[in-house]
């Protein structure tokens, strides 16, 4: 008995004490909290595969060649992927020497960890040289270029950046790989700054990028790039 009424009365003091009004009136506030968790997903991509001529029959392991579209031939109908650059090339040159993957994206810009998986799968796939995987890309698949040799750098023995931009602040992770930028000086869609940029970066990190501008050009620079 003398217990449970010990147990009230302090309960009556702290709820009547001065500190415990002011707790209750103040406001509530925000405050700042961090998730993580790895979570398994599916992902998917419809790709263009070109296999150089002797791959079939033979054990030897091939480079490859990872092709990012642009804008423009984002979506469901893989043909428009053939529009521009290697998928145009190897219709026409069956000679060409890399396995050449072109996914394409279902909707505007490049999911990186999405492309990861897909380089994950063509290596158990196909007979690729691990030491010779290139990566390029124009316009959107510039971005797409820069963004995923940042994210996995490990991956590529050299990128080739067509017209797009990158994040400068990756250049430290990209500053090893061989890097050639190309951009048209008269771009009016993606600035060419956003190349040079990116090259001055790396150069500042202690790579070695190589960068041609092609003075007359516009965004189109990849046409010039084929000349």
């Amino acid at each position: 008995m003398k217990t449970s009424l010990l147990l009230g009365t302090l309960v009556c003091l702290s709820a009547s004490a001065p500190w415990a009004s002011a707790r209750q009136d103040a406001p509530p506030a925000q405050v700042a909290k961090h998730f993580e968790a790895k979570v398994a997903m599916t992902v998917k991509l419809d790709y263009l595969l070109f296999l150089p001529q002797g791959y079939e029959g033979s054990a030897k392991r091939w480079p490859l060649m990872l092709f990012l579209h642009g804008s423009g031939e984002s979506g469901s109908d893989l043909a428009k992927v053939k529009i521009h650059g290697p998928p145009k090339i190897v219709e026409s040159k069956p000679d060409f020497p890399f396995i050449l993957v072109s996914p394409q994206s279902p909707r505007m810009g490049w999911n990186v960890e999405t492309l990861n998986a897909l380089l994950d799968d063509l290596m158990q796939r196909y007979r690729v040289d691990p030491d010779r995987v290139y990566l390029t890309g124009l316009s959107m698949g510039g971005y797409g270029t820069w963004s995923l040799a940042a994210a996995h750098p490990e991956r590529f023995a050299a990128i080739v950046p067509i017209c797009g931009g990158g994040n400068p602040a990756d250049a430290p992770k990209l500053a090893s790989i061989p890097a050639w930028v190309f951009h048209g000086a008269k771009d009016t869609t993606v600035p060419v700054q956003r190349s040079t940029d990116m090259v001055e970066a790396l150069k500042a990190a202690g790579g070695n990028p190589k960068l041609t501008i092609y003075p007359e050009a516009g965004h189109d620079s990849w046409t010039e790039n084929l000349q």
